[in-house]
C-alpha cells in the first residue's frame, strides 16, 4: 500500500515537473522556430516548424539595424557595472560584517531596507538626481544606478557568506604581517568565490535583460541596449515579428551561456550563503 501511495506521489510529481518544465520550455521553442521564419510563415503557422532553415533575418539585423552596436553597448554596460558591484560590494560587506559597532549595524539594516523599496517609487526623483549630476543621456548614468541598486542584496548575499568564513584564518595571516587590505583580497576574496559567482550572474542577467533603465536614460541620437532596438521593430501599425524573434534569439545566448559555464557555483553560492548564514 505504502509502495503505491509512494508511486502515486512520484507520478505526481513528474507530471507536474514535465508541465512545468513545457511552460518553461515553450516560449524558447516558439522564439528559435520563429526566428529562422518568414514573417508570413509565423502569421500563418505559428508554432510548426520552418520550411527552411533561413537566415536572412539574422543578416538583415547585422547589415541594416543597430544591432551590433547595441549589442555591444549592453556588454559593456553589463561588463562594467558587474565587475564595479564585485570590487565595492565585497569590501563593504566585510567591513559591516567583521566590525560589529552599532554604526555598521546601522548602516547593514539601512542598506537592506533598500530592497523594501519598489524602483517605481523613485523612479522619478532618480532620473532627477541623473540630471542634478549631469549623468541622464550618458553611459555612466545607468552603470552609477545598477552598482547602487545592487548594494542591498549584494551586502545581504556577502555578508551571509562571509560568516562562514573562520576568522581564525584572518588572525593567521595577520600575525605574518598582512595589512586589513591584502587580508581581503588575499585571503578572504578568494574563499567568496561561489559568491561572486552568484551575484556576477543574478546582476549581469539582470543588467543584459534590462529595458526601462536604458530605455529612459541612455542618449536618444545614439543606439542603446539591444533589448530596446528589439523593441523598435514594434510599430504603431506593423510589427517584424521575423525580425523581432531573431533579435530575441540573439540576446538570449550571452544569457544561456553565462548561466551554463556558472551554474555549479550560483548553486553553491546561494546554498552556502543562505544555510550557513
Amino acid at each position: 500500500m505504502n509502495k503505491k501511495k509512494i508511486r502515486a506521489s512520484d507520478a505526481a510529481i513528474i507530471a507536474v515537473t514535465a508541465v512545468l518544465a513545457a511552460g518553461f520550455f515553450f516560449p524558447i521553442y516558439f522564439t528559435f522556430i520563429s526566428a529562422f521564419k518568414t514573417n508570413g510563415e509565423i502569421l500563418r503557422s505559428p508554432i510548426a516548424l520552418p520550411s527552411a532553415l533561413r537566415f536572412d533575418n539574422f543578416i538583415y539585423l547585422w547589415k541594416k539595424t543597430n544591432i551590433p552596436a547595441a549589442a555591444l553597448r549592453s556588454a559593456f554596460l553589463t561588463i562594467v557595472s558587474t565587475l564595479c558591484m564585485v570590487l565595492v560590494i565585497p569590501m563593504s560587506s566585510y567591513a559591516l560584517e567583521r566590525r560589529k559597532t552599532r554604526f555598521s549595524r546601522f548602516l547593514y539594516i539601512f542598506f537592506l531596507s533598500g530592497m523594501m523599496i519598489p524602483f517605481q517609487v523613485y523612479m522619478i526623483p532618480l532620473f532627477r538626481q541623473l540630471k542634478i549630476l549631469g549623468l541622464f543621456g550618458t553611459l555612466q548614468g545607468p552603470i552609477f544606478v545598477y552598482v547602487s541598486g545592487a548594494v542591498a542584496f549584494g551586502t545581504l548575499l556577502y555578508s551571509s557568506f562571509i560568516k562562514t568564513v573562520p576568522k581564525e584564518i584572518e588572525e593567521s595571516a595577520c600575525l605574518d604581517g598582512y595589512r586589513s587590505f591584502q587580508i581581503f583580497w588575499k585571503i578572504v576574496f578568494p574563499l567568496l568565490a561561489p559568491c561572486t559567482a552568484s551575484m556576477v550572474i543574478l546582476q549581469s542577467l539582470n543588467i543584459w535583460n534590462d529595458f526601462l533603465m536604458p530605455l529612459m536614460v541612455m542618449p536618444a541620437n545614439r543606439p542603446k541596449t539591444i533589448n530596446v532596438e528589439i523593441y523598435a521593430f514594434i510599430g504603431e501599425f506593423q510589427v517584424r515579428w521575423d525580425v523581432l524573434f531573431s533579435g530575441t534569439l540573439i540576446s538570449m545566448v550571452p544569457v544561456i551561456v553565462v548561466f551554463a559555464l556558472l551554474q555549479k557555483y550560483f548553486v553553491s553560492g546561494i546554498m552556502a550563503g543562505t544555510l550557513k548564514g
